[in-house]
């Protein structure tokens, strides 16, 4: 049996927490240490950590969270987190969380990390529509892309952002507010719940966030994303995933018929995409289950047809 981790030296606190659901949960952390500037790129994530009070046998937990705030709020770090109801751990982080209140105490690293950002993955000059998909929290590091933009000039036009997100109910959907506001600037910003029957006041688009990408309903995204019938396709468009493996594989399986290209090295030796073909298809993944089980050649090789045959048309 592992040794418990080590207590955690607490070096934060937890400044507001805003409940949406009984299971999900927005929290604002203000570290003891201002925020240096530039501490963090938009699409980074950073750790957060607690003490097993309550059974102090299991020691310290940490785990990775996704920062929903934008570089230039130098006070505080905002998370979007759901708690945990199956965990894999016996000492899951999301546990402590949900029993923490306004001034509590935490741990937060003071390293910001991780690969998913604009710079990392499009490339910051890339002038092509970055199609930001969310399925729950994931929505977190989109939220933090767009608010930046907006907070360091509040009339900068946000049309090369669009975000789909997706949720069980309306009351999942969070930041809609400030997201519905950023229409106004030009985000292409759309919703999708998956459990329309329990909400009869829903008047929005059903379905799982993948589902904009089932074949039958791809024309109505590509005029909705104002990029005109067959436009979703990658010279025009980048497609950036957050979520769980699910979410991730569908839509991978769903655009690579338009030739859309995973960056993810074991997808495309799978796939078995000349090095000299650019990725456009980002993912961050929550799970560790593969998004698409490339030891299957039922699964890869009708795919792998697919993709070669999209990059000949193209």
């Amino acid at each position: 049996m592992a040794k418990p981790a080590k207590p955690l030296t607490y070096n934060a606190t937890l400044l507001e927490r805003e409940d949406l659901t009984s299971q999900l949960s927005i929290f604002k952390i203000r570290p003891d240490e201002p925020i240096p500037a530039n501490s963090f790129v938009p699409g980074q994530y950073v750790t957060l950590g607690m003490n097993n009070e309550r059974v102090p046998d299991l020691g310290s937990v940490r785990r990775p969270m996704s920062i929903v705030s934008a570089p230039e709020e130098r006070d505080v770090m905002e998370f979007y987190i759901r708690y945990v109801s199956y965990p894999e751990s016996d000492n899951p982080l999301t546990h402590l969380l949900w029993e923490t209140k306004a001034a509590n105490r935490l741990f937060l690293r003071d390293r910001a990390v991780g690969k998913f950002t604009i710079r990392d993955t499009v490339g910051d000059d890339d002038p092509r529509l970055r199609v930001c998909v969310a399925a729950g929290t994931g929505l977190a590091p989109f939220v933090s892309m767009v608010r930046s933009i907006h907070l360091r000039d509040p009339r900068a036009d946000l049309g090369q952002y669009a975000i789909l997100h997706g949720a069980s109910y309306p009351a999942e959907l969070g930041y809609r507010e400030e997201l519905d506001s950023l229409k106004a600037s030009g985000l292409h910003y759309m919703t999708s719940i998956s459990r329309p029957a329990e909400s009869p006041d829903w008047r929005g688009d059903s379905g799982r966030v993948e589902d904009y990408f089932m074949p039958e309903r791809l024309k109505e995204l590509d005029e909705r994303l104002g990029l005109g019938a067959g436009g979703l396709r990658p010279d025009r468009a980048a497609i950036l995933i957050c979520g769980l493996q699910g979410t991730i594989g569908r839509i991978i399986e769903r655009l690579i018929p338009r030739g859309f290209v995973p960056e993810n090295r074991k997808l495309r030796r799978a796939l078995e995409v000349p090095e000299d073909v650019p990725s456009s298809l980002f993912f961050e993944q929550y799970d560790n289950t593969p998004v698409i089980d490339v030891k299957d050649p039922e699964v890869i090789e009708p795919l792998r047809e697919q993709l070669h045959a999209a990059l000949a048309e193209a």
